[in-house]
């Protein structure tokens, strides 16, 4: 049986600014907006090449805005993601090394492979983690 995330939660205070921010900034396509009623207001956005959205709204999860620490997404060149973020107007971190000492920052000769990150938090301070994996191990 095959199982895939399709869906992850975003608690956030102020849609219109998370929005503009998850659209307007990172480039995910808005799926749809949808105002249910003056309770319920879903806002689904799927980053660009991803399988996986995000739902953004009212009346859709009971977590308080800004606690969701650690999604990940995962590019094939963490360099170039960091500098299109930049040019979008994203605060984001230096590209980091993960090695067996924990993270680092990247030097010009590490392999980021699977060990590349770097990481920024929305306008609630959700906190989001960015890897670049160009191959993956066969198990």
């Amino acid at each position: 049986m095959k199982w895939t995330l399709e869906v992850v939660v975003v608690p956030v205070s102020d849609l219109a600014r998370a929005r503009e921010f998850y659209a307007g900034k990172l480039g995910f396509a808005v799926d749809h907006d949808t105002r249910i009623s003056e309770d319920l207001h879903i806002i689904q956005l799927t980053p660009p090449g991803s399988g996986c959205s995000i739902v953004i709204g009212r009346g859709v999860a009971k977590m308080e805005p800004g606690s969701l620490k650690g999604v990940q997404l995962v590019v094939g060149d963490v360099r170039a993601a960091r500098a299109e973020l930049l040019a979008r107007g994203v605060e984001v971190s230096e590209v980091q090394f993960a090695g067996p000492e924990g993270f680092r920052p990247a030097t010009d000769e590490d392999d980021l492979n699977n060990s590349g990150f770097i990481s920024f938090d929305d306008p609630d301070g959700n906190s989001w983690l960015v890897q670049q994996i160009t191959s993956r191990g066969t198990d």
